[in-house]
């Protein structure tokens, strides 16, 4: 531990098997990990699949948490848990168990061959955002320099009117 208090925000998603559960034991997995302290969890919201589009529904949900290590050590812990709960990489954007994405860790900006914060696609994706806009709609994305509600704003906006 490093002694860091960082707030951090973790994209979950899950369409196979019992979604429901699936969320609730990887949240359980998050609050209970040494020297991370669940803050908050989103409303469950069933969104249908993006990009690869022959497979049931997701349930998504975000999870705000303080934690004292670093992004590297917090991937550790989100791999760990998709490897708990059988996640499988078969086919890219496919149907998984869970899905465990860290979306933005404090005001940190990286981009390496292992982890890119904050997560590459979150602000045009409404399955992200409009979680994360229930529990932390003034967090500002570090990169597009808006709030998370703008962004979702943008979003609804941009699929109401094209």
């Amino acid at each position: 531990m490093s002694g860091i208090d960082v707030t951090t925000y973790i994209g979950l998603g899950s369409n196979i098997g019992n979604r429901e559960e699936n969320l609730n034991q990887a949240v359980d997995m998050l609050r209970n990990a040494v020297g991370i302290k669940v803050t908050a969890v989103s409303t469950y919201f069933n969104t249908a699949p993006v990009g690869y589009m022959e497979q049931p529904d997701f349930l998504n949900a975000v999870v705000e948490a303080s934690i004292d290590f670093t992004a590297y050590e917090l991937l550790e812990l989100c791999r760990n848990i998709e490897k708990k709960l059988k996640r499988e990489r078969i086919t890219h954007w496919g149907p998984r168990t869970i899905d465990v994405d860290i979306l933005i860790f404090g005001d940190l900006i990286l981009e390496d061959e292992m982890l890119i914060i904050p997560h590459p696609r979150m602000h045009e994706r409404e399955f992200v955002l409009k979680p994360l806009t229930e529990i932390a709609p003034g967090v500002i994305h570090p990169v597009c320099n808006k709030s998370i509600s703008e962004l979702y704003n943008e979003i609804l906006l941009k699929s109401r009117y094209g």
